[in-house]
């Protein structure tokens, strides 16, 4: 038997503001006061400023040179930028890890589409990135390569602000399919094709997100 390793404080918080940033339960150009948020979480300022640091450094709050602290703006021409770089980074794991791939990482993986799909269902947007992003992180894993994860992580935080608008988006519907796709082949054993067809969500993913309008 496991046990998860229980957060700390830092941790929660960290995850807390990320939740509510990809929700846009906090939208873009919210202000972030240090004082506000520990008072809100119940918790001291210290580790508040210590999270807001490391969101800073995935690129989801802005910190400007007098120190007032943002929501960052997402605009069209960054998200694209940020789909490059996560989809270069995750399919040079994909590509590394698939044929160390067991069926017990099959197994997990199917795990992880079923919460992915059942999240969408019942609208909860945070659970369902949340298993749509294990399920590359197997695939990726399997390579062996944890700092090359550690990017894909920060990566991901940030692109995920464009999935979590609702859970109606057809762009969830792009990496449904895709996961389906690419599990089908694993389970074919046409490891050789898993590769292309993962690119192939980046692929259709970027050029929806282009079609796309986004709020100034």
């Amino acid at each position: 038997m496991s046990y998860a390793v229980p957060l700390t404080r830092r941790e929660a918080i960290i995850r807390q503001l990320r939740d509510e940033i990809v929700t846009r339960v906090l939208p873009p150009g919210a202000v972030i006061k240090d004082a506000e948020v520990a008072a809100r979480l119940g918790v001291s300022i210290t580790p508040v400023r210590e999270a807001i640091a490391q969101l800073a450094a995935e690129g989801l709050i802005d910190i400007a040179p007098n120190r007032v602290r943002r929501v960052t703006y997402v605009t069209q021409k960054n998200a694209l930028e940020l789909i490059d770089v996560m989809g270069v980074l995750a399919c040079a794991g994909v590509e590394w890890g698939v044929d160390n791939l067991t069926e017990t990482h099959l197994e997990q993986m199917q795990e992880r589409l079923d919460e992915f799909v059942a999240g969408l269902q019942r609208g909860d947007v945070t659970a369902a990135a949340a298993a749509g992003a294990d399920f590359s992180t197997i695939m990726i894993m399997a390579s062996g390569n944890r700092e090359l994860q550690t990017h894909v992580d920060l990566v991901v935080a940030r692109t995920l602000r464009l999935l979590a608008l609702n859970s109606d988006s057809d762009l969830w519907q792009i990496w449904v399919d895709g996961y389906r796709e690419v599990l089908t082949l694993l389970e074919r054993g046409d490891r050789s094709a898993v590769v292309e067809r993962y690119r192939a969500i980046y692929q259709e993913y970027r050029a929806r997100v282009q079609s796309l309008q986004f709020p100034h």
